[in-house]
């Protein structure tokens, strides 16, 4: 049986719709989160909802994963009354962008081959979108390295890592039985 090869970076009324529903999903589950605090480390929260842009990109593509994360995070974070956070939101879409590159390589999304590069997209994605987020913190806040490192990068890294490694391939084997029984691509 011949594999069908997807297009990554396809964006038609399909996937704005799906980057509209995984933005409002991760806008209203961040939301739902937000208050659980990790302690010492600078305004980092516990949020399972990082799993919504991470799967969205792998389902759908990078600029949807994109989307999900960039603007459900501005929807989360004004709800909470956070404000705007500029650099932690285009974080949080890189989050969902990396995995999205991965979306070409995943076919069978309950195959041990797909699961993995799955986890694997979570390491890099949260590794480049908490980096490029803690980073700023540089310039935007004065933070040294330290601070950057130990209060910034570090928890939220782990956090999200944590949640991703164990809620994505839950998502990837529910979504692969959806597709299944609907008999759609």
């Amino acid at each position: 049986m011949e594999e069908k090869k997807k297009s990554i970076w396809k964006f038609g009324t399909r996937e704005v719709v799906f980057a509209a529903i995984g933005a409002a999903l991760y806008a209203v589950l961040g939301y739902a989160t937000n208050m659980l605090q990790l302690p010492g480390a600078g305004n980092v929260s516990i949020r399972p909802a990082v799993v919504i842009p991470m799967f969205f990109g792998i389902a759908f593509g990078p600029i949807v994963g994109f989307i999900s994360g960039f603007v459900g995070n501005i929807l989360a974070d004004l709800l909470s009354g956070w404000g705007f956070w500029f650099w932690w939101d285009l974080g949080n879409g890189l989050m969902g962008l990396v995995p999205g590159l991965f979306a070409g390589m995943i076919v069978d999304y309950k195959a041990v081959k797909s699961l993995l590069l799955g986890e694997l997209s979570v390491i890099l994605g949260s590794g480049v979108g908490m980096g490029v987020a803690s980073l700023s913190e540089m310039w935007v806040s004065g933070a040294d390295m330290n601070t950057v490192i130990f209060a910034n990068f570090i928890p939220s890294f782990v956090s999200n890592i944590v949640n991703g490694l164990i809620l994505l391939p839950i998502l990837m084997v529910a979504y692969a039985a959806v597709v299944q029984r609907s008999g759609r691509s």
